[in-house]
């Protein structure tokens, strides 16, 4: 437990293949069922301030209570994701801290010094995200995300899933 975010409740892992991402989760280690968005919509992202034109696909499953996400970046589009690759890193990139106080979490993270590597929004004002720029070792970037709007209902149904998951339908596609 962190004494300024909280609790982990997202592992991210950058990957360079989502699909064999998902099989190894499947088949290895026997987490899903797996929720996967082929082309991603950000409303707006940023990479150290700039806007970024990011692409990527991400695919999200439980296993109890800590949600996996993997992230597959689909362009040449600066980020946080492509630099961790670039360096030539690929697995487990960042701890995310969820919140349905964002503005005041941010704030808090800021006035202690963190800087953001990127950030954006996906599905409105509630469904922002930041990753600040805390790599030490691969890792432990720390996330902030809202899930104060529709990001939230959608965790919670992907938790709910993975409870007594039966291994059937085993990757369901989101638009």
């Amino acid at each position: 437990m962190s004494r300024i975010f909280g609790k982990v409740c997202q592992n991210g892992y950058v990957v360079r293949d989502i699909q064999a991402a998902m099989a190894h989760w499947i088949d290895v280690m026997g987490v899903g069922p797996w929720f996967y968005i082929e082309d991603v919509k950000t409303d707006w992202f940023k990479h150290r301030g700039i806007d970024s034109d990011v692409k990527m696909s991400i695919a999200l499953a439980n296993s109890g209570d800590l949600q996996i996400e993997l992230i597959q970046q689909r362009n040449d589009a600066p980020s946080m994701y492509k630099e961790f690759l670039d360096a030539g890193l690929e697995g487990l990139q960042h701890m995310s801290y969820w919140t349905h106080d964002y503005q005041g979490l941010y704030d808090k993270a800021l006035s202690l010094g963190y800087v953001v590597g990127h950030e954006g929004a996906i599905g409105g004002e509630k469904g922002r995200f930041a990753y600040f720029d805390t790599q030490a070792h691969p890792g432990t970037i720390v996330e902030i995300s809202d899930i104060s709007g529709t990001k939230g209902r959608t965790f919670e149904h992907i938790r709910k899933a993975a409870e007594g998951w039966d291994g059937g339908d085993p990757i369901r596609t989101f638009k």
